[in-house]
C-alpha cells in the first residue's frame, strides 16, 4: 500500500457525513493507510465522529473490483472481501467463510443452507442508505469534497455556502472579487495633481511625472468565519481586496506604485430562495462593514469608512447585486465630497455564456446637476486554456482608485484573470 500524510479537513469531515457509508469504498484507500501517521488523537476523533455502519464498513479495504480483494494477505480478510463484492451474508463472511479459509473447505449441509438462507446485511444496508440519500439531497456528499467547480463558485449559492451542499469549511479562503493582472492599464489622462482644493493638506504642489500607461493587478479572498446551520441561512465572513497601479513602464522615476488600495470587511450574510415574476429569484441579502484606504502619508492619504448593504437576484446564468452604503463620519477630511464624486451605491450586473463571464458595474451620486456623477466599468473574462481566462477591462468616470475619487479619466485594460465576478 503507499503510505500517505494525514487526510486533509475537507476529506475528513466528508468521511464523517451521513453519505460517507455509500462512499466509503472510494475514500477509505486513501484514509486507511495514512491513519498511523496521524496520531492518536485522529484516530480516536474519527471513532467517535464516525457513524457505526461508517466504521464497520471500514474495516478492511472495501473492494472497487475482485482486484482490490487479491491484495489482502490475511486468507480470513480476503474471503470475507469477496463475500461482500457478492453481496452476501456478514455471518457467512466472517463465521463459516472464516473457518473455510482456515481448514481449506467449504462448509456443506446446514452450514451451507444456513448461509444460503441469511439476508445479505450489508447490501441491504447500502441500499437503505443509498434510499435515504435520494430522500434527502442534503444528506449526500457535497460537490465541494472535490470539486474545483464548487470551490471557485459558479452562483451565488456556491459562491456564498446558502445550501447545505455547498458548505465548506470554516476559515478556509474562497474567491471573493476578481483577481487579475493586467500588464497594460491605459488611461486617457494621467492624475499628475491629485487633491482637492477644499482641503490644501491634500493637494499636490508639484506636478507628478507618470506615464499614462501602467500594469494594474488585483487580490481578493474571503473566509466564513461563523455559520448559524449548515444550510447558509446566517453567516459571518471576513473579506480582504488590493488592487495595485504600478508605473512598471516608468524609468525615469524608478517605476514606483503610483497607488495601492486596502480594503478589509466583515459581512453578515441571510440565504434565501424567494421566487419572484419572470423567473427570477432573490438569493442573498448581507450587510457589511467596510474600510478602504491607500495606507499614503499627507497630502496623498486616502480613506473612508462604509456600512454596505446588499440584494442579490438570480436568474439562470444572470446575477445582479443591488449595493447602496452609506458612510461613517462623514465630514471634512482627506477626501471631502467622495460621495459626490464614486457615488452613493453601485448596480452589479453579471452574464455567463458558456465560459465567457461579462460584467457591468454602474455607480451613481444619486443626485441631479452638476453633482450627477458615478462611473461605469465593463469587464469581459474569455477563456484561453490552463485555467485562466483572458481579462479586458473598460472604465469611464470618476473614482478608478481612492487617489483618483475626484478625477474623471477613461481606462483601458487587458491582461489574465483566474477569478471573476460570482
Amino acid at each position: 500500500m503507499k503510505l500517505l500524510t494525514c487526510p486533509s479537513p475537507a476529506l475528513a469531515a466528508a468521511a464523517r457525513t451521513p453519505a460517507a457509508t455509500s462512499f466509503a469504498p472510494s475514500l477509505m484507500p486513501s484514509l486507511m493507510p495514512s491513519l498511523p501517521w496521524c496520531g492518536l488523537a485522529l484516530v480516536v476523533a474519527s471513532a467517535l465522529a464516525w457513524p457505526t455502519a461508517a466504521r464497520a464498513q471500514f474495516s478492511i479495504l472495501p473492494p472497487g473490483g475482485p482486484g482490490d480483494c487479491t491484495r489482502i494477505d490475511d486468507p480470513t480478510e480476503r474471503l470475507a472481501c469477496y463475500d461482500r463484492m457478492h453481496s452476501r451474508g456478514g455471518d457467512a463472511a466472517s463465521g463459516n467463510g472464516a473457518a473455510s479459509a482456515a481448514t481449506g473447505t467449504t462448509p456443506t449441509g446446514a452450514a451451507a443452507a444456513g448461509a444460503a438462507s441469511r439476508p445479505a446485511t450489508g447490501a441491504a444496508t447500502t441500499t437503505a442508505a443509498a434510499a435515504a440519500a435520494q430522500d434527502d439531497p442534503c444528506s449526500r456528499l457535497p460537490e465541494a469534497a472535490g470539486s474545483a467547480r464548487s470551490y471557485l463558485g459558479s452562483t451565488l449559492s456556491e459562491r456564498w455556502e446558502l445550501s447545505c451542499r455547498d458548505q465548506l469549511p470554516a476559515f478556509l479562503p474562497r474567491p471573493y472579487k476578481p483577481v487579475y493582472l493586467l500588464p497594460v492599464s491605459w488611461t486617457s489622462r494621467a492624475n499628475r495633481m491629485p487633491g482637492s482644493s477644499e482641503t490644501p493638506d491634500n493637494a499636490v504642489v508639484d506636478a507628478l511625472d507618470l506615464d499614462k500607461n501602467e500594469a494594474k493587478f488585483q487580490v481578493s479572498l474571503k473566509s466564513k468565519i461563523w455559520s448559524m446551520d449548515d444550510f447558509g441561512t446566517f453567516a459571518v465572513w471576513g473579506a480582504y481586496t488590493q488592487s495595485s497601479r504600478w508605473q512598471v513602464y516608468n524609468g525615469r522615476s524608478s517605476r514606483p506604485f503610483r497607488e495601492t488600495n486596502y480594503e478589509p470587511e466583515i459581512i453578515l450574510t441571510h440565504g434565501m430562495d424567494v421566487g419572484l415574476p419572470f423567473g427570477w429569484k432573490a438569493r442573498m441579502a448581507s450587510v457589511s462593514f467596510n474600510h478602504q484606504s491607500n495606507g499614503r502619508a499627507q497630502p496623498l492619504s486616502r480613506s473612508w469608512n462604509r456600512v454596505i448593504g446588499e440584494l442579490n437576484f438570480e436568474r439562470g446564468e444572470t446575477t445582479v447585486s443591488v449595493r447602496p452604503w452609506w458612510r461613517i463620519a462623514d465630514g471634512t477630511d482627506d477626501n471631502p465630497g467622495i460621495k459626490d464624486y464614486i457615488g452613493r451605491g453601485e448596480l452589479l450586473v453579471t452574464q455567463k455564456w458558456g465560459q465567457h463571464v461579462v460584467t457591468f458595474q454602474g455607480r451613481h451620486s444619486l443626485k441631479r446637476g452638476d453633482k450627477s456623477r458615478g462611473s461605469a466599468q465593463v469587464e469581459w473574462a474569455f477563456p484561453i486554456g490552463a485555467g485562466l481566462h483572458g481579462y479586458a477591462q473598460l472604465f469611464h468616470g470618476y473614482g478608478e482608485s481612492l487617489i483618483d475619487y475626484n478625477f474623471r479619466e477613461t481606462r483601458i485594460g487587458l491582461g489574465v484573470s483566474v477569478i471573476e465576478w460570482r
